[in-house]
């Protein structure tokens, strides 16, 4: 009995699949996580630590480049990182001493940065976050087994509905980072009647997909 009951409540849980599209802010999630952890280890150390400052930044131009540019291949991903690599290598072992006598490097360079900063990216990166999580509650497709449902608006003032029948969907991976840092890929929707809705970037693209045919093919087999 219990079996049975767990199997019900998990086809249940699969009739019912909830897609939400989030901005490209939502690939900053991982710097305020750091902004958050450096902030108090700055707040209790002595001095400013370069390291940390190092490693923010680093994090700050990883997310800045994953949502300013798209890598479609894992063959492109590692040029692009084979580059970066070496570039860095260059600067930090000292290879470029007109870089030294300029004082771009060497000891006028501290990238050590006070808990005060930290605590003001946490705070606006936490805003940014907030709305993109905010605003994405009042826009989403929901598919049952009968409909597909689309809700927009603080109130859901505007719903529009679309048979569940004949839907078809197509899953495309543009950006490897965001696939590796979310499972992120875009999600098109092909409803009756020709109407195409494209979801730019669905978390956790893989499982929503599976359920999403899960439920196409058990009723396929109930039409049967």
């Amino acid at each position: 009995m219990e079996a049975q009951e767990e199997n019900k409540k998990t086809n249940l849980e699969k009739d019912e699949i909830v897609l939400r599209s989030f901005p490209k802010a939502i690939f900053f999630s991982p710097l305020f996580v750091i902004s958050i952890i450096f902030w108090i280890i700055q707040a209790f150390l002595p001095d400013l630590n370069p390291w940390l400052g190092t490693i923010w930044l680093i994090i700050f131009f990883s997310n800045f480049f994953v949502t300013s540019l798209d890598f479609p291949s894992a063959k492109f991903l590692i040029i692009i990182l084979g580059i970066l690599i070496v570039v860095l290598l260059l600067i930090f072992l000292g290879l470029f001493p007109s870089l030294k006598q300029v004082g771009i490097l060497g000891e006028n360079l501290h990238l050590g940065l006070p808990p005060e900063f930290y605590m003001i990216m946490t705070i606006i990166l936490g805003l940014i976050l907030g709305l993109v999580v905010l605003t994405s509650r009042f826009d989403y497709y929901r598919i049952e087994r009968n409909e597909i449902i689309h809700k927009k608006g603080i109130f859901s003032t505007n719903i529009e509905r679309f048979p569940v029948r004949g839907l078809r969907i197509k899953k495309d991976i543009p950006d490897l980072f965001e696939y590796l840092t979310f499972r992120a890929g875009s999600l098109t929707l092909i409803i009756a009647k020709g109407s195409v809705v494209h979801l730019n970037t669905v978390l956790n693209i893989n499982k929503k997909v599976e359920r999403i045919d899960f439920l196409l093919s058990h009723l396929h087999v109930m039409m049967e």
